[in-house]
């Protein structure tokens, strides 16, 4: 008699699988879309993961690898490093920071599917001892002008940057914001404030890798923060600040900065603040019209009206 043993998706797609994805997130320094993605597909699984829940991640899995554009190495290098596997070994050799009971799409256990895993090259993936940072490469920030959270690739940042104020320079769309950098609107020191381009405002999320290549490309990506309700690619690095939420269409107080605002961020703080009075900002908002709907018909107008914030993975409906 042949017993076939029948996994389902729910099977493997449990609250401690997905925090074994987000402490190799964190240990490899990735995208700040992967956060967003976490959240989205945790939704539809039924796991009720939250974007504050990830900083406490975050805190315990060290930064084990640099992948460019944030480092030297590429993903090739990581492959021949002994791939994702290898990452997820050196995180075993800690008791607490992997759940290795959980069942993968192998079948088997994570402990298991590591039991033959190995590091082949200690300079592309780095012993727990030899840590690029104790800290994630990924970090949430949350202050006055991110009430429900903000995502930073802090993997990417500079060390001069983790901590960083400016004057911010508003930007109504992405397309303004790379000609304002490239015409020399934005100097050194400044924070680029790019709003309305969050899930429902965009609507969904366009990507900023054409105003932060335009930053490189003036040589100010070590001296000029950015900060936006939209998204980053996975190319993008520097003082990035993506998902700020509320965003702007929904009335976050990332629609009330003006030009010249002083805008605080610390990321050893997860910390990110504008610095204007209570009273004045609740001025602002008594005074405060959206912007128009970019889109009123057709399957974006349907999108922006099902939307919700960056912080739930931009999902379309709600569980019951």
């Amino acid at each position: 008699m042949i017993l076939f043993v029948v996994f389902r998706p729910s099977d493997i797609l449990t609250r401690a699988a997905f925090e074994n994805a987000l402490a190799l997130d964190m240990a490899m320094g990735g995208s700040s879309n992967t956060i967003l993605h976490t959240l989205s597909v945790a939704h539809e699984a039924g796991v009720d993961l939250r974007l504050e829940e990830i900083n406490a991640i975050s805190d315990r899995v060290p930064h084990l690898c640099k992948v460019a554009p944030s480092g030297l190495h590429h993903m090739e290098d990581i492959d021949r490093a002994g791939g994702i596997s290898a990452i997820l070994k050196a995180l075993s050799a800690r008791p607490g920071l992997l759940h290795l009971e959980t069942l993968t799409v192998s079948g088997r256990t994570l402990g298991e599917t590591l039991a033959s895993a190995e590091v082949r090259d200690a300079e592309v993936i780095h012993p727990l001892e030899k840590a690029y940072s104790p800290r994630g490469g990924l970090a949430i920030l949350f202050g006055n002008l991110a009430p429900k959270g903000a995502v930073i690739k802090a993997a990417g940042v500079a060390p001069s940057m983790m901590v960083f104020s400016g004057p911010a320079r508003i930007f109504e769309s992405e397309e303004d914001a790379r000609i304002g950098i490239l015409v020399g609107t934005v100097k050194a020191g400044d924070v680029v404030v790019i709003r309305y381009e969050g899930p429902q405002g965009g609507p969904g999320m366009q990507e900023m890798l054409a105003p932060t290549s335009a930053l490189i490309g003036q040589g100010l990506g070590e001296s000029v923060g950015l900060i936006t309700d939209g998204r980053f690619s996975g190319g993008t690095w520097g003082f990035c600040i993506g998902h700020v939420a509320p965003e702007a269409v929904d009335g976050g107080p990332i629609a009330f900065v003006r030009d010249g605002d002083q805008i605080s961020i610390d990321v050893h703080e997860l910390s990110l603040d504008l610095l204007v009075d209570d009273s004045e900002l609740a001025k602002r908002r008594a005074s405060w019209q959206p912007n128009a709907p970019r889109y009123t018909t057709g399957v974006l107008g349907k999108y922006a009206k099902l939307v919700q914030g960056a912080e739930t993975g931009a999902i379309t409906n709600t569980l019951p």
